[in-house]
């Protein structure tokens, strides 16, 4: 029986999949960095505000917009002016971005197919309500879909 611990567990679990999400990435051509891809994925459909994605990223706010300059010299996002406030910008995926998200998306689908595969359809249903039931205790700066 392992000792490890939940959270040791998870955290595992998760750099895997996030290791291999990266490198299909990486082999679809999008060369943004795991770290660009983590700020990248918390940008709301309509665009978010730098101080809001790195609150969601649990980042600093010097560190979201200097991850946000890579990716939009690299051509993943865009600024534009925010509709509600003169003075701030929104930040969304420019079309580079949406086409490395489609990529995600598919990738995901792989990902989580060989985990059903080897898992099992009861352990994989069992380990996606345990972690959605945690969600909220784990990640208080994002509302579940």
């Amino acid at each position: 029986m392992s000792t490890a611990s939940l959270g040791l567990l998870a955290f595992i679990a998760a750099r895997g999949y996030e290791q291999r999400l990266h490198e299909e990435l990486r082999r679809a051509g999008f060369t943004a960095t795991v770290a660009q891809f983590r700020l990248a994925a918390r940008i709301d459909e309509g665009g978010s505000r730098l101080s809001d994605l790195a609150r969601a990223a649990q980042v600093t706010k010097q560190t979201a917009g200097f991850l946000v300059d890579q990716l939009e010299r690299n051509g993943y996002v865009e600024r534009h002016p925010d509709p509600s406030d003169a003075r701030a910008r929104l930040i969304r995926l420019a079309p580079r971005g949406l086409a490395a998200q489609q990529a995600a998306r598919a990738a995901e689908e792989r990902l989580d197919a060989e985990w059903a595969d080897h898992l099992g359809p009861g352990a994989v249903a069992a380990l996606r309500t345990a972690l959605e039931r945690l969600r909220p205790l784990v990640d208080p700066y994002d509302a579940p879909d």
